[in-house]
């Protein structure tokens, strides 16, 4: 609608006798240059000023783009329409009024004009008409068989003796020749990736647009400043008509080739300066959103291709304006950022790049874990649950982003991405995101509530986890309620929390048989908040209570002794053991531990390799996971891969390996059948190593993590973790951070008994603190808290606590680790307290110290 209240000002309706002061055919209208007619356009049609009704001499002259779609006026047909005849060319060569769309060549050709007179005001109408117009835009920069250019040049020569039809007709020829580009599976730009193999295994759709061109035209047009101008006030005006078209008339369906405009605007390498970052770019933005989900998975196709720095440079671009747009405006719980239509549109625009990111980088699309075989069983609760209203929201599991189902593909079948995860993280949107609010309208998923949770790459782990706080909290209190009214309608008392009564000495035996009767009676139980008591104990589970228990039963199912995991001195990680004597239950405990202390917001001192997560999250080991796993194994499998020599010959190994159990003895294994009577040769010896990590990552511990992952499924098989987390994210949840900011753990720690900050031993605990190394601030935080690591967010999230425990004695520190006290005598001297600090964080060994 807008573009004809541009023509309207630049050309007029064609009556000499109209009234319209916004019409360039009335009399007493003031003529002005195209920027400011499309500004004004703009402003017209914001507040629906009246519109001309075409004269009969001037109709036809200005249809919008639609309306050439709808009668059929494609590039072939118009052709006639647009060439130029000899006669006209002087005329055409002062201002191209008839050129409505653009090729590289006839930029190169009206550049060399413009800088033979030393004016590029032709130029600049000619890009203010042509990127201002969608129908001028898709039709420009079109590709063009290579075998055509000799065909086009010969026609072409013989323009001179032709008559008006012919040269019409030999025009048409050539742009039919350019409709009829083939797709080009070169890379697109410089810098190839592996993502050329995984976008052809996925199917790319080709666009019919010469990116190549397009660079090189606007890498010799945006040095000039003047045309800079011309792009963007082109930009402001074109995207209202774009949004409208893809809102109200489905163009994209009509016509693919729309998609061209959104390819040709991105690569205007300006967009992310100022100038944009206000008005165009947002605008932008807005059109580009309202792109259905098949241009949005074809874009992000294409995007694939570009190299590293071509990604980065878009994804700083849709940055660059949600930062701006967050530290210009004050956001705060009634101005929410997420009403904001700018930022709102920028992180949907950003969602395009992050999965072309995905796609252009390694991908694992084939390595995914089988589903289990029995099913976790439903509620006992479900039917009153329906009863009461209160219906589960996501049986069918976790959400899935749409744009990841029309790809195919999801983050963690991505093995390493163009550029990192973490630069799609906007820290100044987290800062301003009220995410209870958020949360809401996550779970409402209402059209008209934009939640950025959908986004969840836009997000840092800290939000993530509040958002899975606030999941876990809701479905705790709405057990709650189920369970009180379920009481009142059976007359009976049940308990609204999940009660474990346990001993400390049999602490996993109890805690065993209690979880295995909830999981098979009624696995909901498991979603209520945790309540532990120990048995002979007093105290009330203020959360102190849960987090010994978690402590405990870790300490107690990790211990070697026992056999269900092993542990590498080397890498001090755990794996679990293929001999193990422990029946399936024991590791559904574990699984349910870890499910329960994410649920209940703990963290847990366990010390897993990255493939267990993923393996969690759904995806297979491969030789690449063994890495951190079995890291020995691993370089002597990549020695093998890299060894340039005779393999057969040299190493004389077959398809047959051998491990040992428990007792030492041991154990043959054939990789494939008949596997000892099969070489490993130069040719066959990626098969045996995929087959050997295969092996060792998923066949010998399969029955073990079944039952792992099962009992960690029941409790989060209805939470967002799956949709919100990647692999490394799930451990930082589970285990906490290994960078510990010693600094923000002072600012944010309490004091109690008598000391405060100013206290003399309260400075000289920090000073000496701070001047410990590495390990020994490990040792200090494992001896407070009862891990060694950060909870999300860092050591600031940690609230701990120094009391004073006496005047100055010989008695060593101690510490109550469930609430993260520190219990600390006021020794004479610095030297004495860091004697005595050293001495009891070196010493103490888990619980027992008080």
């Amino acid at each position: 609608m807008s573009e004809r209240y541009y023509h309207q000002l630049t050309e007029g309706c064609g009556n000499e006798a109209c009234t319209n002061e916004f019409c360039a055919s009335c009399p007493g209208f003031r003529r002005m240059d195209n920027n400011a007619a499309a500004v004004k356009a703009l402003e017209l049609y914001k507040i629906n000023a009246k519109l001309c009704d075409p004269h009969p001499s001037k109709k036809g002259t200005s249809s919008a783009y639609l309306e050439n779609s709808a009668k059929g006026v494609h590039h072939n047909s118009a052709c006639s329409d647009r060439t130029m005849s000899r006669k006209e060319l002087p005329s055409a060569r002062e201002d191209f009024k008839d050129l409505n769309y653009l090729t590289e060549e006839k930029v190169n050709e009206i550049l060399e004009i413009c800088g033979e007179t030393g004016d590029y005001s032709p130029l600049i109408r000619v890009i203010g008409r042509v990127f201002s117009s969608a129908e001028g835009l898709v039709q420009s920069f079109r590709k063009t068989k290579q075998h055509t250019k000799e065909e086009l040049k010969s026609l072409q020569a013989k323009d001179e003796d032709k008559d008006e039809d012919e040269k019409e007709n030999a025009a048409c020829s050539a742009a039919a020749m350019e409709e009829d580009s083939e797709a080009s599976s070169s890379r697109i730009g410089e810098g190839a990736s592996q993502g050329d193999n995984n976008v052809q295994k996925l199917g790319l759709d080709e666009v019919s647009v010469d990116i190549e061109a397009v660079r090189r035209v606007y890498s010799k047009l945006l040095a000039n400043e003047k045309i800079e101008a011309a792009f963007l006030n082109a930009l402001v005006y074109l995207s209202p008509n774009v949004e409208c078209d893809l809102t109200y008339h489905n163009v994209y369906s009509r016509d693919p080739n729309y998609l061209n405009l959104f390819v040709i605007v991105m690569e205007n390498s300006n967009l992310h300066s100022p100038e944009y970052l206000e008005i165009a770019l947002p605008l932008f933005c807005k059109a580009l959103s309202k792109l259905p989900l098949a241009a949005l998975a074809k874009l992000a196709r294409l995007w694939s291709k570009y190299s590293a720095e071509q990604i980065r440079r878009m994804m700083e671009t849709f940055q660059q304006l949600i930062t701006y747009k967050v530290i210009s405006n004050e956001f705060n719980s009634r101005n929410l950022v997420n009403d904001d239509d700018a930022v709102v549109a920028a992180t949907k625009c950003l969602k395009i790049v992050y999965y072309a990111n995905i796609l252009g980088g390694e991908l694992d699309i084939d390595h995914n874990e089988e589903e289990d075989d029995k099913p976790i069983p439903e509620s006992s609760e479900l039917t009153l649950q329906e009863l009461l209203g209160e219906e589960r929201r996501n049986k069918k599991g976790p959400r899935v982003d749409p744009l990841e189902t029309e790809l195919g593909v999801k983050t963690i079948d991505c093995r390493r991405p163009l550029i990192p995860f973490e630069e799609f993280v906007n820290e100044p949107l987290n800062d301003v995101l009220e995410m209870d609010k958020d949360y809401t309208f996550f779970k409402v998923e209402t059209e008209n509530k934009f939640s950025f949770m959908t986004c969840p790459f836009v997000l840092n782990a800290v939000t993530k986890n509040l958002g899975l706080y606030y999941d876990n909290r809701i479905r705790m209190y709405s057990e709650r309620r189920i369970t009180v009214l379920y009481s009142l309608v059976q007359g009976q008392q049940l308990n609204p929390y999940l009660r474990l009564k346990v001993r400390r000495d049999h602490i996993i035996d109890d805690a065993l048989v209690r979880l295995e009767m909830i999981a098979m009676e009624n696995p909901a139980d498991l979603k209520k908040q945790l309540y532990v008591e120990f048995e002979g104990e007093q105290g009330v589970d203020e959360g102190g209570v849960s987090k010994e228990f978690f402590q405990l039963v870790v300490e107690e199912i990790f211990n070697p002794d026992i056999g269900m995991f092993t542990y590498d001195e080397t890498t001090k990680l755990f794996w679990f053991n293929p001999s193990s004597f422990e029946n399936e239950g024991q590791f559904t405990l574990i699984g349910i531990v870890l499910g329960l202390a994410i649920y209940n917001n703990c963290i847990l001192d366990v010390h897993f390799p990255m493939v267990v997560y993923r393996k969690l999250l759904g995806k297979k080991g491969t030789f690449r996971d063994l890495a951190d796993s079995h890291p020995v194994l691993h370089q002597s499998l990549k020695e093998l891969l890299e060894y340039e020599g005779n393999v057969e010959e040299d190493m004389m190994i077959t398809f047959q390996i051998s491990q040992t159990d428990l007792f030492g003895n041991p154990l043959m294994y054939n990789l494939r059948e008949n596997g000892d009577r099969i070489p490993v040769t130069n040719e066959n010896r990626k098969e045996f190593v995929a087959l050997y990590a295969e092996y060792m990552l998923n066949k010998t511990v399969e029955k073990q993590f079944k039952a792992f992952r099962r009992g960690f499924h029941m409790v989060t098989n209805e939470s967002p973790l799956k949709y919100l987390f990647r692999p490394e994210e799930i451990e930082l949840l589970i285990c906490g951070s290994r960078n510990l900011d010693f600094q923000a753990l002072e600012e944010t720690t309490e004091y109690d008994g008598g000391y405060n900050r100013d206290s003399r031993i309260i400075r000289d605990f920090w000073e000496t603190v701070h001047s410990f190394g590495e390990e020994q601030k490990r040792l200090f935080l494992q001896f407070t808290t009862g891990t060694d690591r950060a909870p999300v967010g860092g050591l600031g999230k940690l609230k701990m606590i120094i009391a004073k425990n006496g005047p100055d004695t010989d008695r060593l520190p101690t510490s109550h680790t469930c609430f993260n006290v520190l219990l600390l005598p006021e020794y004479s001297s610095k030297e004495k307290l860091r004697e005595r600090l050293l001495k009891a964080i070196t010493y103490a060994k888990g619980f027992g110290m008080l």
